[in-house]
C-alpha cells in the first residue's frame, strides 16, 4: 500500500481553548460562525466542536477540522483572513479579552 504524498494527505487542525465560564456564550457564538463558514470551504472532510467542563468556572473546547490536503487548508487560512478583515475581526484580541486560554495545532495522521 502506498503512501500519498504529504501535500495530498489529510491534515488535522485541533484547537483546544480553556474558557472562563463568563466568555462560554460569546466564543461559542463566534465559533459557530467560524464552524459554518468552514463546512462551506472546498475540502472541508468534518469539522466538529467538543465541550467539558474543566473545573469550577472554566471549560475546555476543543474543534477538530479534517482537510483533505495542504493546499485546501491554505486556501481556507487565507480565505479566513481575508473575511476577518473585512468583519475587522482580530481573533487574538478576541481571546485576550475574554482570558481564553489556546492551544492551536496542526497534525497527520501518524
Amino acid at each position: 500500500m502506498s503512501t500519498p504524498p504529504p501535500d495530498a494527505a489529510p491534515l488535522f487542525r485541533v484547537d483546544r481553548f480553556v474558557v472562563p465560564e463568563n466568555a462560554v456564550s460569546v466564543f461559542m457564538e463566534r465559533l459557530r460562525r467560524i464552524q459554518r463558514s468552514l463546512d462551506a470551504m472546498p475540502g472541508c472532510r468534518q469539522n466538529l466542536v467538543l465541550t467539558r467542563s474543566s473545573g469550577p468556572g472554566r471549560f475546555s473546547v476543543i474543534t477538530l477540522v479534517e482537510w483533505e490536503s495542504e493546499a485546501a487548508i491554505t486556501a481556507a487560512q487565507e480565505a479566513m483572513r481575508s473575511h476577518y478583515a473585512d468583519e475587522g475581526f482580530n481573533p487574538g484580541e478576541f481571546m485576550q479579552a475574554l482570558d481564553i486560554q489556546a492551544d492551536l495545532g496542526l497534525y497527520r495522521s501518524a
